[in-house]
């Protein structure tokens, strides 16, 4: 994904319930103290390890995870809930189910439909089961777009913004240069077929070429919620192709969340070329060797989410 750095980072905007001075936000991150979690790490493949990390004076708790490249590390996929009422089920049911080793929540859906429809695009083993988001409508001016998404294939991961038609999905080198009140067009020309077998959409995309490039306007987030402080979950590549997966807790009194740009400025610091946000709020959710680490928007409970990603270890 081939992106530019943003000429400047929105207006930093402080989350209601907190103060202005507790969302100061540098360049380097949020500052985390990171630890590995060698109970975890004692059972899983070399190639696949779990760290632990904290900013007390924030307050921040943060985990993630990291699956390299390679015969000594773990087999990734997207995983969809086969619950056939709702088809929506924790990320503690889908590794109990599967018996995957690690799973995160994955990507927006529609939470106040039965059965839930993804929100997004969906490619599971080559066809896609829901097709990317094509337009955004915001204050009765419709934006074409092209969001950020995962991809998962036989020589590694991927992140692209994507669109998809007639049974097949494209890769762009950009998304549309929207700016509020201007939107802009997608040119045909910088898009390539995209050769995944699994994809997860998402958005927006945070790191570009290993720098915070939060495209917000770009995908058409702006006049939504996802942009201010949150609960964050996130998905990144570094330059060797390890994939990175991001857990940030958030609504508690140990740990605030974190806005788009901190949480792009943390994939940085941990290494990221391309970072992509995925679901976030009360979905986040992360289970390892079937525990759960962190405590879903403060509530002990986890929300039950339609999509995750599921490492398998055997």
């Amino acid at each position: 994904m081939r992106g530019r750095l943003r000429d400047r980072l929105q207006a930093f905007v402080a989350y209601a319930s907190c103060s202005a001075t507790v969302f100061a936000w540098a360049a380097a991150g949020p500052d985390l103290r990171w630890e590995p979690m060698a109970s975890l790490n004692a059972d899983l493949p070399v190639g696949v390890r779990v760290y632990a990390g904290e900013n007390p004076k924030l307050p921040l708790r943060a985990w993630y995870v990291t699956v390299a490249p390679g015969e000594d590390s773990g087999r990734v996929e997207v995983l969809v809930s086969d619950d056939p009422a709702d088809r929506r089920e924790t990320v503690s049911s889908f590794a109990m189910d599967t018996g995957a080793c690690v799973v995160i929540n994955g990507g927006y859906f529609t939470m106040e439909r039965t059965p839930a429809r993804h929100a997004g695009l969906l490619v599971i083993d080559g066809v896609i089961e829901a097709p990317a988001t094509r337009s955004a409508v915001r204050d009765e001016v419709r934006y074409p777009t092209a969001r950020a998404a995962l991809g998962l294939a036989s020589e590694g991961f991927d992140i692209a913004w994507a669109t998809s038609r007639d049974g097949k999905v494209q890769a762009w080198t950009a998304p549309p240069p929207h700016r509020q009140g201007a939107p802009a067009q997608l040119d045909p020309a910088t898009s390539t077929p995209w050769d995944v077998e699994d994809a997860l959409g998402g958005g927006p995309a945070l790191v570009s070429n290993g720098e915070v490039d939060v495209a917000t306007d770009e995908e058409v987030f702006f006049g939504t919620a996802i942009p201010y402080t949150h609960p964050r979950t996130a998905a990144g590549i570094t330059a060797d192709g390890t994939l990175l997966l991001l857990l940030v807790d958030g609504r508690q009194p140990l740990s605030r969340g974190v806005r788009l740009e901190e949480l792009a400025a943390t994939m940085v610091d941990l290494g990221a070329e391309e970072a992509l946000n995925l679901d976030g709020g009360g979905s986040s959710s992360l289970v390892v060797n079937g525990k759960l680490l962190n405590n879903p928007a403060g509530r002990g409970v986890e929300r039950e989410v339609m999509t995750a990603l599921g490492v398998f270890c055997d």
